[in-house]
């Protein structure tokens, strides 16, 4: 009876600490009881910690009945294997997909019609069977809307990916990555303690125009860098150097001087 009572204080805490995981990230939660009943993220992620102890208890059948039932009341789709970490955050969530071989770890946090799938799964299937064919989540990461993030790559601890993005290779620790396909969008790797929106810091990428222009001033000053080079050469080797002051020079005229 004390075990049944500590595992029932243990659900309880561990269920506060997820809604408050979505306080701490979302304005527009106004109270844990709103989260509780109204978040369909918050709800995926409680019928996924069900389907995963039936999968890890191999009642894989009953395991994907209660994944696809989840599915159908929340939009979101989580495969039954997937690993996930404490404080998972799905904001909004419909479109959310993540594949079987999917790790996520603490502090994650996910918006609507992200993909955590697999390169080619319908080339070859039989061998890819029990194989890392998914994306890897570390500690903190964000992933913005509409982001894919393919294969059994990295993103880093508290990296970021912009909406819209689609990654196919490993997202280093605190860079921000944006585009098609991904790139980093800044040199200055994200403090662990800032939160971005959507994987986007709006206020540090710069303008189109700006960036470039950045890049035209770059290789003015590259082009400008090998003129002197080409220029010292020649002095080097004593091409177009002036003559000597005291030195003669002979003028050939055609006609006389006037």
């Amino acid at each position: 009876m004390g075990l049944y009572i500590i595992k029932v204080v243990m659900i309880y805490k561990d269920l506060i600490e997820e809604i408050d995981a979505y306080m701490e990230r979302d304005p527009a939660a106004h109270s844990r009881l709103m989260v509780f009943v109204s978040y369909p993220g918050l709800h995926a992620v409680l019928w996924h910690r069900l389907a995963h102890w039936l999968w890890g208890n191999r009642l894989f059948i009953l395991a994907r009945l209660v994944g696809h039932f989840a599915r159908w009341i929340t939009g979101i789709e989580i495969h039954p294997a997937v690993t996930i970490g404490r404080r998972f955050v799905i904001d909004h969530g419909m479109g959310v997909v993540i594949g079987e071989t999917a790790e996520i770890g603490d502090d994650v946090t996910l918006y609507h019609g992200v993909t955590l799938g697999g390169i080619a799964p319908s080339v070859d299937s039989e061998s890819q069977k029990q194989v890392k064919r998914h994306p890897t989540l570390l500690d903190g990461a964000i992933i913005g809307s509409g982001a894919q993030v393919l294969g059994p790559v990295i993103v880093g601890r508290n990296a970021r990916v912009g909406a819209n993005a689609v990654v196919v290779k490993d997202v280093p620790e605190g860079v921000t990555v944006v585009g098609i396909p991904a790139k980093p969008a800044d040199s200055v790797p994200t403090a662990g303690d800032s939160f971005a929106a959507y994987g986007t810091p709006t206020d540090d990428l710069p303008a189109r125009e700006e960036r470039a222009i950045a890049g035209l001033l770059n290789e003015v000053s590259a082009l400008r860098r090998r003129v002197e080079e080409l220029e010292n050469e020649q002095t080097q080797r004593g091409v177009g150097s002036p003559p000597d002051a005291g030195e003669d020079t002979d003028i050939e005229t055609d006609g006389p001087h006037r």
